[in-house]
């Protein structure tokens, strides 16, 4: 993990190795002490990302994947590509952004689809991001059934897995699913079945509009999953649907198929995301993850990663 302070051109755990060398060389302190002295202020497995890129070559070094394959879910035939990701300051602000930008034209062949994942090495703890919704496209006629995302997931092994996981925060911006309207969907995966289509999961939904920036916090913990929205607990969900398998952090933004409207115009909408934050192991309540990421922009961390790897390091698709 890097912790990066002001004023200082390496990370904190360096120069702390370099004390303990240092100790050594006086014969001050044991191995074991020092081991205790390097790790004891970092011992949080804690993963955050500031998104403070300049290009998708940095985000790849910090682990994250774009994807480009294609399948599930979406338009049928649509691409998935990194061309949807870009970089841009909030405002008059020097804080940056990462944006998703989508569009279609009612055909597949013509529909861009965006998606980005981090490392398959995520059980229980505390997620949280802050996001940007919208409910209109930036550009083309309105009214496509477009998924705004952020969400959790493990590879579906086989239809009907018992161990597969998965947990959304979906925010559908001109309805869809049951809901004639804009909804937002909080939603935990038992396993499912592709075709056809079989379903075992908890949701929640709460109709009306959530355009505007928002900060989600899952809490995975007790064999209880609890989702909030800007501080309020919005679902909670059950044994039943509590995660097995560790899973990879994602964003996506998407159309489905049964939702595009009737015209070949090209319409294109777009999400913002600011950070994202993971705790391991540890519930903190949505007060204290917006604690912990101001101290850590406080402190100039851009990224930070201690979350360690699955053992055996797992695999991490960026896709269904």
């Amino acid at each position: 993990m890097n912790y990066f302070f002001p004023h200082l051109k390496q990370p904190v755990a360096s120069i702390l190795s370099g004390l303990a060398i240092g100790a050594f060389a006086l014969g001050g302190c044991s191995k074991e002490e020092v081991t205790v002295a390097e790790t004891g202020a970092i011992s949080e497995k804690i993963f955050f990302d500031d998104f403070s890129y300049q290009s998708l070559q940095e985000m790849h070094e910090n682990q994250w994947k774009v994807r480009t394959e294609s399948g599930h879910p979406g338009v049928a035939n649509a691409r998935w590509s990194a061309d949807g990701i870009s970089f841009l300051k909030e405002g008059d602000s020097e804080n940056t952004l990462l944006r998703m930008t989508s569009s279609t034209d009612g055909s597949g062949e013509n529909t861009q689809h965006t998606q980005f994942c981090h490392q398959r090495k995520y059980l229980s703890g505390t997620y949280a991001a802050r996001v940007f919704f919208r409910d209109e496209p930036v550009s083309g006629p309105d009214g496509d059934q477009i998924i705004e995302t952020f969400y959790t997931i493990s590879p579906l092994k086989a239809p009907m897995d018992p161990d597969y996981s998965e947990m959304d925060f979906e925010y559908l911006a001109n309805g869809g699913w049951g809901e004639p309207d804009n909804a937002l969907f909080a939603t935990s995966w038992e396993t499912f079945k592709l075709d056809p289509f079989v379903k075992d999961n908890e949701y929640t939904t709460k109709p009306g509009s959530f355009a505007g920036w928002h900060t989600l916090v899952l809490q995975v913990a007790d064999d209880k999953l609890r989702y909030y929205v800007d501080g309020e607990q919005f679902a909670e969900h059950s044994e039943h649907v509590y995660p097995e398998e560790p899973m990879s952090i994602n964003f996506n933004l998407w159309f489905t198929q049964e939702g595009l409207i009737d015209s070949d115009e090209v319409r294109t909408y777009q999400q913002e995301v600011d950070w994202v934050y993971h705790i391991a192991d540890e519930v903190l309540s949505p007060a204290e993850v917006e604690h912990k990421v101001s101290a850590l922009r406080a402190d100039q961390v851009a990224f930070t990663d201690s979350v360690p790897d699955w053992e055996p390091k797992l695999p991490s698709p960026c896709g269904l």
